[in-house]
């Protein structure tokens, strides 16, 4: 049997085990020879042509055709498959065959003791066409460059089991070619993003991951030490107090895209380390915020994808399609407040009794939503709002006027200071981005910071600590001034049709193996 068409899988056992020690032992036993002639990891090969550029350009090039030309290519890449004469290699464009003849076959042998699916090669010669129609090179020139010590996981099976995936996400990425799209569409979406964006004039800037203060939303954060400055200091969960620090130094249009960290439980759409954009548009509120990002998602949407529908799908624990669904980025986004959707998604309850706190409780306690002493009635309308509304904001939705109570950094609204001019963006029954007209009132926002303080003495971990220079900022005067952030972790999972945010993170969190 030979190792090609033994290949293990990643499901381990005794047996299994002791076939992969085998052939590891065998390819050290090959590597100890080549380093026994010289350098066994060459650097002196230099690649000229990528798979996916040799197969358009030569795209109506037929087989008598190449063979009457001198047409001549070098490649490099990984050994995926080996088919007789011919090796399958495959580099960040796709992939492509080299074609070994009985001479080159035999030097193989005699200089390599031939080649390993998994070895990293590189090939010049004559390019072809084969009797199937399959593009080739023939290796005229050639060189071993990576031995390869682990054999790949088969070509059937794959890297099926989910969790060595996210752990080996870089055997993930050799062989499966959904995980390199994702990771594609995720590059494509970001870069568009920041075009869109540079288009407006905004500034990209970067602003502290180590703060002395966590701020910008409430979220428990991580704790470090800071030895020198023998402080403690944070890892910061928003950039949002800072970038509205620029808008008062006049950087009137900003924007960061960058990692946050919140110490919070795992889930399919929470890692404690994401991408965010976060923007601030002076002179703007949060009605002009949710018409950019309309603007952004449909345009998004319509130059990636090539289209204005996006199809997510509800697999089983097998894979197998229970449920699809189709989000329409063509119409309008709907706007509804927090108060009118609940009432549209529970169509049996009082509007009187949802805007009084002791007929909201009752509500709460008939729904078995739990509830603290504490809660106002602002968060117990957003508690009732989180159980039975948000999971049925399937297409693109805008959720406005939070109520104040859970909204410490958002301008409340003129007309009824009980709401804030405030936002959230669901699609597909999750929130992907939330946005709102800025508070700058230095004084406003020096009593809703001593109201989280005293939540946090309370117990409230998630509560936001007094940030006093950023109230001196604001004394200086914020502009009227709008801010926006979207979840780039959520947004690639609902673009690429993910179902985990691990999905669209190259490294997950993982407990130690």
């Amino acid at each position: 049997m030979t190792e090609e068409n033994s290949i293990p899988s990643e499901n381990t056992s005794p047996d299994k085990d002791l076939e992969e020690n085998r052939l590891i032992a065998e390819r050290r036993e090959k590597l100890k020879a080549l380093r026994e002639k010289g350098n066994a990891f060459p650097n002196d090969w230099r690649r000229e042509n990528l798979a996916a550029d040799l197969d358009e350009e030569y795209m109506d090039f037929d087989k008598a055709k190449l063979e009457s030309m001198d047409e001549k290519a070098s490649v490099a890449g990984r050994i995926m498959a080996k088919r007789g004469p011919f090796i399958v290699i495959q580099d960040m464009s796709g992939r492509i065959q080299l074609y070994a003849d009985k001479a080159a076959q035999q030097d193989l042998k005699d200089r390599w003791g031939q080649w390993d699916i998994g070895d990293v090669v590189g090939a010049s010669g004559a390019v072809r066409r084969s009797g199937k129609g399959d593009l080739y090179v023939e290796m005229q020139q050639y060189q071993l460059l990576t031995k390869s010590l682990r054999s790949l996981p088969e070509k059937h099976a794959g890297l099926t089991d989910t969790e060595q995936r996210y752990r080996q996400r870089y055997v993930d990425l050799i062989v499966n070619e959904q995980s390199k799209e994702v990771l594609k569409k995720r590059s494509q979406i970001i870069e568009y993003i920041r075009n869109y964006f540079s288009k407006m004039r905004f500034v990209e800037v970067e602003t502290p991951m180590l703060q002395v203060i966590p701020g910008g939303a409430t979220a428990r954060p991580f704790v470090t030490h800071h030895n020198a400055l023998d402080q403690e200091m944070y890892l910061r969960i928003a950039p949002e107090l800072y970038l509205k620090r620029l808008v008062v130094g006049g950087v009137e249009r900003v924007f960061e895209i960058n990692r946050n960290f919140r110490n919070e439980g795992l889930s399919t759409r929470h890692n404690p380390e994401f991408t965010m954009l976060e923007f601030y548009q002076a002179y703007a509120d949060y009605q002009d915020l949710m018409n950019l990002t309309e603007d952004l998602l449909k345009n998004l949407v319509a130059d990636i994808f090539d289209s204005k529908i996006v199809v997510n799908h509800k697999r089983n624990a097998s894979g197998e399609v229970e449920e699809t669904y189709e989000y329409d980025f063509s119409k309008s986004f709907e706007r509804i407040s927090v108060f009118d959707s609940i009432l549209k998604y529970n169509p049996d309850l009082n509007a009187e009794d949802l805007a009084d706190e002791a007929g909201a409780r009752a509500i709460a306690e008939a729904l078995h939503i739990p509830l603290k002493a504490g809660y106002g009635l602002g968060k117990v309308q957003i508690e009732i709002f989180e159980k039975t509304v948000e999971y049925r904001l399937i297409q693109p939705t805008f959720i406005t006027e939070y109520p104040a109570e859970v909204s410490p950094l958002a301008r409340r609204n003129d007309q009824n200071p009980f709401i804030t001019d405030r936002f959230e963006f669901f699609v597909g029954g999750r929130e992907i981005a939330n946005g709102f007209s800025e508070l700058n009132d230095s004084e406003d926002q020096a009593e809703r910071f001593q109201a989280q303080v005293a939540e946090m003495e309370a117990g409230d971990d998630e509560a936001m600590h007094f940030d006093s220079d950023y109230i001196r900022a604001l004394e200086y005067g914020l502009p009227p001034t709008a801010g926006e952030g979207i979840g780039i972790d959520r947004l690639v999972m609902m673009l690429t049709d993910q179902a985990s945010i691990r999905d669209v993170i190259l490294f997950p969190a993982m407990r130690p193996e």
